[in-house]
């Protein structure tokens, strides 16, 4: 009588035995529902895989990051799955997961309606219940080809593919399918027979069975270029999201109405903010009187601040010759996201894309000494940059922006301590808009060529930015290869009111324009040295920062930052002139201050100053007139009656002065 060998595998942290060919969800004792699948030595893999002598073993959990995305591939499948059952012609991109849902691609004669997401939505439902089996098996290239020869899709992904099994000139996602050094393909198999009834070339992993898919939703459905090229055909996308519980996604439902509510798009129609005209072109805004007035007051305060922080104001022009962008390195490394040039005189002049090889021609205007630095010049520099007309949105994605943006030149020991002040500085001033939670991203260069400049410069850099970061005592997040190509960076990541992170400032070290412009200060012993170049956008630029803040307050600015911080609203057209006795003092302190003294009745008027989110209304009857006061009425809804005009002119006037929110 034989015995069964037995592996040895690291599981929990212990070193155990299990029998020969068992697989991982086997020696996890895994139910196939809370944990959903395996990492094996660092990859993730199927329940089902077969465990090897000496494997390190951990569960994943299908509410853990992996798990979840997991979980979404899969129903990636199924919904492909089902969108081939109710149109057979459709033909398979890719299907992978995504931050909070999936997607798949496919190549319809007609774009996908409600209703048939609908129908899709419902096959999906009983693909679920039939709890079909994933199965996974390893293909040669033929055997791939073969099999899919009527996914025309698929065959291109497998000719991109590399000997290493790395994807070539692919399209974001396409690594789900073709990527990990050797094909595979995954049967959805029939719970009883066992016979197949869907395939997809993929790389896995997946759940068990369908039925490992608590709870989905079909949300939309759109055109998407093939692998991102407009060059390509425009296949039919349809996103979706998929949660480990049924609370889970009806919180993420609610979560995406709340920003539904949120979307400064919207809200700037609403407000009468700004607008995106077509007669302009995609992504080039422009602000209503309203708008205007936000956008004065946030760079009136900003340009305070930096003057009491020892900043020097610059400005410069909105072309430039194409020569210049050669010497900063722009025209090599980023020529892509550069508006086409235009001829003038013979030569290519460029919109310009960033302010700082301007910058370094102030600085070497004239000679410099070591007393002058650290030398921080600032702009508010209108810039221009081509992006995709798929990813432009509203103003948190746009082709022309305004950077409050500054450059500071300072010696190499100076370098640290600018950096710590500079992350002081820009947190503080953030603070002062209403944001309040942050962590840090250090974006650092990889083994690429895509970047310049000597590792050792790199290396000090990238070390003066870790220490500021640490000092903030901010959480610190890793980002390699993120960097710009001239020097690594610390990005300010802040959470709005619901949540949701933006990117907002950069503080990039560079060591290599300074060299390539040939930038010099003298010395205290009298030698030539070249400086340190920080670059620093502190909001980004002022649209999309604007978008956040809107975003963040959902349109009700506090009242330093409201376009109308007060409205006057009279009972009757006898307490018009009372009201406006009361606007000439709140804008003899600055305020900024209407009345209504328009034919509609007064309930209409509150309705409307709610609506646009006045922070203050002051009513006023014959009682008020009589009294010498005003009522207060709040933006939440409380009233206060009978308060002296000194008093309710006060109130105001701090309330702006304080940035505080009401």
């Amino acid at each position: 009588m034989s015995t069964v060998p037995e592996l040895r595998i690291t599981l929990d942290g212990s070193e155990r035995a299990v029998a020969a060919g068992s697989t991982a969800g086997e020696a996890l004792g895994a139910d196939g529902r809370t944990v959903i699948a395996a990492r094996v030595g660092g990859e993730l893999r199927d329940l089902a895989y077969e465990l090897r002598d000496g494997d390190v073993v951990e569960p994943v959990e299908i509410g853990s990051d992996d798990g979840r995305a997991i979980m979404r591939h899969s129903a990636a499948h199924v919904m492909a799955q089902a969108v081939q059952e109710l149109f057979p012609e459709a033909k398979l991109g890719i299907g992978p997961p995504v931050e909070n849902g999936f997607y798949y691609d496919f190549d319809v004669e007609s774009p996908f309606t409600p209703d048939d997401l609908k129908r899709v939505e419902k096959r999906m439902r009983e693909i679920v219940k039939q709890g079909q089996r994933f199965s996974r098996r390893v293909v040669s290239d033929d055997e791939a080809r073969e099999e899919l020869a009527g996914e025309p899709y698929k065959l291109e992904l497998i000719g991109l593919k590399g000997g290493s099994g790395e994807v070539a000139d692919a399209a974001e996602g396409a690594d789900v399918e073709v990527g990990g050094g050797e094909l595979t393909i995954y049967d959805n198999l029939d719970a009883k027979s066992g016979e197949p009834c869907w395939k997809d070339l993929c790389r896995g992993p997946h759940l068990p069975t369908t039925r490992v898919i608590p709870a989905f939703k079909l949300m939309r459905s759109g055109g998407a270029y093939w692998r991102g090229s407009e060059k390509n055909p425009q296949l039919q996308r349809i996103y979706g999201t998929a949660w480990e519980s049924r609370e889970k996604q009806d919180e993420y439902l609610k979560f995406l109405e709340e920003a539904e509510k949120r979307d400064h798009r919207r809200l700037g129609a609403e407000l009468d903010l700004f607008s995106f005209p077509k007669e302009i072109g995609s992504g080039l805004a422009v602000f209503h009187p309203k708008g205007g007035v936000v956008r004065k007051v946030m760079e009136e305060y900003s340009r305070r601040r930096h003057e009491e922080s020892g900043y020097e104001f610059v400005n410069t022009p909105h072309i430039t010759k194409g020569t210049l962008y050669e010497v900063s390195g722009h025209l090599g490394w980023y020529k892509d996201d550069m508006f086409p040039p235009m001829e003038v005189d013979g030569g290519d002049y460029y919109l310009k894309p960033m302010n700082c090889p301007m910058h370094n021609l102030i600085f070497g205007a004239r000679g410099r000494s070591y007393r002058e630095l650290p030398l921080r010049l600032f702009e508010f520099g209108s810039v221009y940059r081509f992006e995709k007309s798929g990813v432009v949105h509203g103003l948190t994605r746009v082709r022309g922006m305004t950077q409050d943006d500054a450059h500071i030149y300072c010696t190499r020991e100076q370098m640290v301590g600018e950096l710590k002040s500079l992350l002081t500085f820009v947190l503080d001033l953030l603070r002062d808009y209403g944001l309040n939670e942050f962590y840090l991203e250090l974006s650092t260069r990889d083994d690429s060529d895509k970047f310049i400049g000597t590792q050792e410069d790199w290396d000090e850099a990238t070390a003066a930015l870790q220490e500021a970061a640490d000092e903030s005592g901010l959480d610190l997040v890793a980002d390699p290869g993120g960097a710009a190509f001239y020097g690594p960076k610390i990005s300010v990541q802040a959470k709005d009111a619901i949540g949701r992170t933006w990117q907002l400032s950069t503080i990039q070290v560079d060591f290599n324009q300074p060299k390539r412009f040939e930038l010099e200060y003298q010395a205290a012993d009298g030698t030539r040295q070249q400086p340190v170049m920080i670059h620093r956008a502190l909001f980004g630029s002022i649209e999309r920062f604007f978008g956040v803040l809107l975003e963040h307050y959902a349109g009700a600015m506090p009242p330093w930052l409201a376009p109308v911080q007060a409205v006057g609203i009279p009972i009757g057209e006898a307490h018009v002139p009372h009201l406006e006795r009361v606007a000439e003092a709140l804008r003899a302190k600055g305020i900024r201050v209407e009345v209504d003294a328009s034919a509609d009745r007064m309930q209409k008027k509150i309705r409307n100053a709610q609506k646009q989110k006045v922070p203050y209304m002051l009513l006023a009857g014959d009682d008020d007139v009589a009294k010498d006061a005003v009522s207060f009425r709040y933006r939440g809804g409380e009233q206060r009656n009978g308060i002296p005009i000194g008093e309710a002119v006060d109130e105001i006037v701090k309330a702006v002065e304080a940035r505080i929110q009401v």
